[in-house]
């Protein structure tokens, strides 16, 4: 079980972490550059970074890909099943902490658009229902059964 929950893990850490620099990297000079302009840093931090993509595919991992695994019947072969239950708590907990980050930033900074919100809301659902779908899919048909 460990074996299968851990392969889950690094299947969802690879598809967010693809997912997320390819976002960044477009979004960067089109979306956040233009709205917050002096709020952002000169230089990318790497520590932050890395510590807030091992507890978010943590929790990705935890909350939404083993609900997925544990929710496919024994005598279901498809993994479609447990892949919407994990898109669907993925695009929830996305939603929860992209809320609470862009939302405290709204409360708390001078400048922080709602148009960013907005998007960082939407790419947070999309992007975590995604991964953690994904991650599903994959352990499932690499490692039937979450059991064992």
């Amino acid at each position: 079980m460990y074996l299968k929950i851990l392969m889950a893990y690094a299947v969802t850490a690879l598809v967010f972490g693809v997912l997320d620099a390819i976002w960044l990297r477009n979004a960067a000079p089109l979306l956040y550059r233009p709205a917050l302009g002096e709020l952002l840093a000169d230089k990318f931090r790497w520590g932050p970074a890395i510590a807030f993509y091992v507890i978010f595919v943590a929790g990705l991992t935890l909350f939404a890909v083993v609900p997925g695994l544990l929710s496919q019947p024994m005598e279901v072969t498809s993994a479609w099943y447990g892949v919407r239950t994990s898109i669907i708590m993925g695009m929830l907990l996305g939603l929860l902490c992209y809320a609470t980050y862009d939302l405290t930033n709204q409360a708390t900074l001078k400048v922080w658009p709602v148009h960013v919100t907005l998007i960082d809301l939407a790419w947070g659902m999309v992007a975590s229902g995604f991964a953690a779908g994904m991650a599903t899919f994959v352990v499932s048909k690499l490692s039937p059964g979450l059991g064992g």
